[in-house]
C-alpha cells in the first residue's frame, strides 16, 4: 500500500493517529486546569511508566489541552546533568514576557521578573542569550536555598498569571533525572502555590519509581499529585490503535493479523506503532493480512534492534552491560532478584550496589520492590537474547 499515506507514526513523543487507552487520564487532567482557573484546587500528575507506553505523547496532549483552556505552559525535557534551575530560568523568562504584554499583569510580571534576575544570580544560571534588564529583588528568590527560592519563584509567577486571568502549566519530562534536592524543590513550590490558590499546574512523566522518589524527599507528596501508571493498553485499546487508522485511510486488516500484532507487540504503545507501520508498508493491497504481519515483524524487530533497544544497551559500560545480561540470563521475564544476579555473576549484593545504582540513575532499570529490579525498556530481555548476548 502507498507508504505515503501510512498512518503509523513510531518515534520518540509521535502524536499516534489513535490516542487509545487513555481516556481517563486525558479527562483528569482537563478538570484540573480548568479547575485551576477559578481558584479551585486539583492535584497535579506525575505520569508514571515504562519506555515506550506514550508518557511523552501523554504530556503533550496535556500541554495541547492547557493551552486550549488559557494557560501559558512550558514544556522541559530533564535530561542528565543540567541543573533544574538551568532548565527552568528560560523557560520562566519566555512565560513573563508573554505575561508582561497583558496590561492587567504588567506590574506582577515585572516583580516576577525581578525574582527571576535573583534566582539565576544566585544559582549561577547559563543565561546564554536570555539576558533580563531588570535589577534583582533583594530578599527575594536568593537565599541560595533552592526549595525556599523555587517557592518564592514560582509564587511570583502565579501571581502574574492570576493578575493577568491566565494560568501556568509546567510539564517536565524524565523527571527520574532531577536530582533529589531538586526533586523536593518542586514539590515544596508545587505545594506552596497550591496553599495559595495560585493557578500554577505542575504534570510530570517518567520511569515507575518516581513515586518512591517523591515520597522520599517530600512525604506530602502523594497528597499533593495523583500517580497514575501509563503500562501497556488493554486488548480492546491496542486493538482500536491499529485498526482505527487502517480504517479512516479507508483500508482494512483481518482479524488474524490485528490479533497477530496485539500480541507480538504485548500491547505497548510505541511498538503498536512499529508494527502498524511495517505492517502497512509490506502490505501490497488491503486486507492486511498474516503474511504481512509475518514480514512486518522482522523489520520491526530490526529497527528495533538497531535502534531503539541498541542505543540504550550502548550507553552502559562494560560492566553495566554485564550486568544487565546477568538479569536477562536468570528468566526471561521481571522481576527478578538482586540475590539471583549476584550469584549469577558470582559477587555479593553489597558489592554490585554501586553497579546497580548508576544503572538505575541511567534510567535502564528501576527497582519494583525491595530486592526485586527489571528492565525499564519493555522486551529487552528477549532483544539480548536474539542478539546472542545471553546464551541459555
Amino acid at each position: 500500500m502507498d507508504p505515503v499515506r501510512n498512518p503509523f507514526a513510531p518515534g520518540a513523543g509521535s502524536q499516534p493517529p489513535e490516542l487509545a487507552g487513555r481516556d481517563e487520564i486525558i479527562s483528569a487532567a482537563e478538570i484540573a486546569v480548568q479547575r485551576v482557573l477559578i481558584g479551585r484546587h486539583d492535584k497535579s500528575q506525575m505520569l508514571l511508566g515504562l519506555r515506550g507506553t506514550g508518557k511523552t505523547v501523554l504530556l503533550n496532549t496535556i500541554e495541547r489541552l492547557a493551552e486550549s483552556h488559557n494557560h501559558v505552559t512550558s514544556f522541559i525535557e530533564a535530561p542528565e546533568g543540567r541543573s533544574l534551575a538551568d532548565l527552568l530560568y528560560p523557560k520562566i523568562h519566555q512565560v513573563l514576557r508573554k505575561l508582561s504584554m497583558i496590561e492587567s499583569a504588567k506590574a506582577k510580571a515585572h516583580t516576577a521578573m525581578r525574582a527571576l534576575r535573583s534566582f539565576a544570580s544566585v544559582f549561577k544560571v547559563s543565561i546564554g542569550d536570555v539576558s533580563l534588564s531588570v535589577d534583582p529583588e533583594e530578599g527575594v528568590a536568593d537565599s541560595g536555598s533552592l526549595e525556599n527560592d523555587l517557592c518564592e519563584l514560582f509564587v511570583r509567577v502565579g501571581e502574574a498569571a492570576q493578575a493577568a486571568a491566565l494560568a501556568w502549566t509546567l510539564l517536565i519530562d524524565e523527571v527520574q533525572y532531577l536530582s533529589q534536592r531538586e526533586l523536593a524543590a518542586l514539590i515544596v513550590a508545587i505545594h506552596r502555590v497550591n496553599q495559595k490558590q495560585l493557578p500554577v499546574m505542575f504534570f510530570g512523566a517518567g520511569l515507575p519509581q518516581i513515586a518512591a522518589l517523591a515520597g522520599e524527599a517530600k512525604s506530602y507528596a502523594e497528597r499533593l499529585f495523583d500517580f497514575p501508571g501509563v503500562g501497556p493498553l488493554d486488548h480492546e485499546a491496542a486493538a482500536a490503535a491499529i485498526r482505527q487508522p487502517i480504517v479512516d485511510e479507508g483500508e482494512s486488516i483481518s482479524d488474524k493479523a490485528l490479533e497477530a500484532i496485539v500480541e507480538q507487540t504485548e500491547r505497548f504503545p510505541y511498538f503498536l506503532q512499529e508494527w502498524g507501520y511495517q505492517a502497512w508498508n509490506a502490505a501490497d493491497s488491503s486486507p492486511i493480512d498474516t503474511e504481512d504481519v509475518q514480514s512486518a515483524s522482522s523489520a520491526a524487530l530490526k529497527r528495533l534492534d538497531e535502534g531503539f533497544f541498541r542505543v540504550r544497551f550502548d550507553r552502559l559500560t562494560p560492566k553495566e552491560r554485564e550486568y544487565v545480561i546477568a538479569m536477562a540470563s536468570v528468566g526471561p521475564r521481571g522481576p527478578y532478584r538482586s540475590s539471583d544476579v549476584a550469584e549469577k555473576l558470582g559477587e555479593s549484593i553489597q558489592t554490585l550496589g554501586p553497579r546497580r545504582a548508576k544503572i538505575i540513575h541511567k534510567g535502564m532499570i528501576y527497582s519494583q520492590a525491595h530486592g526485586d529490579i527489571d528492565f525499564t525498556v519493555p522486551m529487552f530481555a528477549d532483544y539480548l537474547r536474539r542478539t546472542g548476548k545471553v546464551i541459555d
